[in-house]
């Protein structure tokens, strides 16, 4: 059974900075692609950052050149740094982990979810 836990969410200014955690109970090593995911209020969840095996990494246009997914093996744990934070921005963070299946197909773990919100 895979656990992931977010954390670091809470109430920042326009322009402000956040940085976000996902620890997991296993190796994030086990893991082909990390990622962070939003739900705004009334919105569909979106993907926000993903890094794959290999380090390569993308975004959503509207978060790129302000947020950046990176890994810690040794701790199991990926965070987001999010800075220039927008009122946009508000939404439940959630960690994403998937492995590809030897069968075929995908196994894919989430987290509970951490609050962001921007605000003045």
């Amino acid at each position: 059974q895979v656990q992931l836990m977010e954390s670091g969410g809470g109430l920042v200014q326009p322009g402000g900075s956040l940085r976000l955690s996902c620890a997991a109970s296993g190796s994030i090593s086990s893991f082909d692609v990390l990622g962070w995911y939003r739900q705004a209020p009334g919105k569909q969840r979106e993907m926000v950052a993903t890094i794959t095996r290999a380090d390569r990494t993308n975004y959503a246009d509207s978060v790129k050149g302000r947020f950046t997914i990176t890994r810690d093996n040794a701790k199991n744990t990926m965070y987001l740094q999010m800075n220039s934070l927008k009122r946009d921005d508000t939404a439940v963070y959630y960690c994403n982990a998937v492995q590809v299946r030897a069968i075929g197909g995908l196994n894919t773990y989430w987290g509970q979810g951490t609050q962001v919100t921007v605000s003045s």
